[in-house]
C-alpha cells in the first residue's frame, strides 16, 4: 500500500496562502480565546513521518513562526529549492520537482507524507493529481491579494468533501480525491 499524500495547509477566506510580499503574519492571529478539544495537527504529525516544503516556507519557519528552530526534526523532511545546499541526515534540500520526489517517495515504505507548502510546490502536484488528502483550514480574514492556495490549471481536479469542523475559530475542511 503507498503512502497517503496529505496537504495540510490554512488560507485566508479568498484563497490566499500568504499576503502579496509573502508575510503569513495572519495565520498566527489569535481568531478565537477558547481551547478546544481536538487538535488536527497533533493528529496530523502522529501520521506522517515525512515532510515536502519549499525554501521559503522553511525560512518562514525557522526565521518567523519557531525562530532558530526547525520544528520537524524528527521528520525526514525535504525543502526543494533551486540552490541545494548540504543538510543534515533527515534535513535534504534537493532541487527535484515536486511531482517527482512525490512519486518516487510514495512507493517508499513509511507513514504518510505531509506537503507543508508553499504554492510552488503545490501547484505540480495538484495538477497531476497526486495529493491524495486535502485538510484546508480556512483563517477568517479577506486578503484581498497575496499568494493563492492553487494556481490557474489546464484542467479541474474532482474532490469529495469527507469532513469540516470548527477548531480555533477557523474552519477545516477535509476533501479526498477521486478516481475520475
Amino acid at each position: 500500500m503507498s503512502r497517503k499524500i496529505i496537504l495540510y495547509i490554512a488560507a485566508s477566506l479568498d484563497g490566499y496562502i500568504a499576503e502579496a510580499e509573502g508575510s503569513i503574519d495572519f495565520l498566527t492571529a489569535d481568531t478565537s480565546p477558547e481551547v478546544e478539544a481536538f487538535d488536527s495537527y497533533t493528529q496530523l504529525l502522529e501520521r506522517i513521518d515525512t515532510v515536502i516544503l519549499g525554501r521559503t516556507t522553511y525560512n518562514q519557519l525557522v526565521n518567523e513562526l519557531t525562530p532558530g528552530e526547525y520544528p520537524y526534526e524528527d521528520k525526514t523532511s525535504y525543502i526543494i529549492t533551486h540552490h541545494p545546499i548540504a543538510g543534515k541526515e533527515q534535513l535534504i534540500f534537493t532541487d527535484e520537482q515536486p511531482d517527482e520526489l512525490v512519486q518516487r517517495l510514495k512507493e517508499e515504505a513509511g507513514k504518510d507524507i505531509w506537503i507543508v507548502g508553499g504554492g510552488q510546490i503545490i501547484a505540480p502536484l495538484v495538477a497531476n493529481n497526486l495529493i491524495d488528502e486535502y485538510v484546508i483550514t480556512t483563517v477568517p480574514i479577506l486578503l484581498g491579494k497575496g499568494i493563492p492556495l492553487f494556481k490557474e490549471m489546464n484542467k479541474s481536479v474532482r474532490v469529495r468533501v469527507v469532513d469540516s469542523y470548527i477548531e480555533q475559530g477557523m474552519i477545516t475542511s477535509i476533501y479526498l480525491k477521486t478516481d475520475e
